[in-house]
C-alpha cells in the first residue's frame, strides 16, 4: 500500500492530479481512516476541478478530524468554486477560529503575447 501511495504522490507532485486521484481512490477505499491518503485525494480532486469529489472527500476528512482547520479552509474554497459562498463562509469562519489564515487570492493576468 505504501508503494502505491508514493506512486500517487509522485503523480501529484508532477501536477498530474487526475492520475493521482485515480491511484488514490482505491487506497482510500481500502483504508478510509488513513488521513494522509484522504487529504492527498481531496487535494488531487480540488486541483483537477473535480469539485463534487473534492467536497465529499474533504467532508470525510473533517469526519475523521473536525478540528482540522486546513480541511475547513480547503472545503470553503471548494464550495466557493461551486458558487456556494454562504456555505463557504461557515467553513472560512471555522478555519479562522482555528488559526488558519485564508489562502491568498490568486491573480491571473493574460496578455495577447501569452496566448500566442
Amino acid at each position: 500500500m505504501y508503494e502505491k501511495f508514493q506512486r500517487a504522490r509522485m503523480f501529484f507532485d508532477a501536477k498530474d492530479f487526475v492520475t493521482a486521484a485515480r491511484l488514490l481512490a482505491p487506497i482510500v477505499d481500502a483504508d478510509p481512516r488513513n488521513r494522509s491518503a484522504v487529504e492527498l485525494l481531496a487535494r488531487a480532486y480540488f486541483h483537477s476541478a473535480q469539485l463534487g469529489h473534492a467536497e465529499r472527500t474533504l467532508r470525510r476528512l473533517l469526519d475523521l478530524d473536525p478540528s482540522d482547520g486546513w480541511a475547513h479552509e480547503a472545503l470553503a474554497r471548494t464550495l466557493e468554486r461551486q458558487s456556494r459562498a454562504a456555505e463557504a463562509r461557515v467553513h472560512h469562519n471555522l478555519a479562522a477560529a482555528m488559526g488558519v489564515a485564508p489562502a491568498a487570492p490568486v491573480g491571473v493576468s493574460l496578455t495577447a503575447a501569452d496566448l500566442a
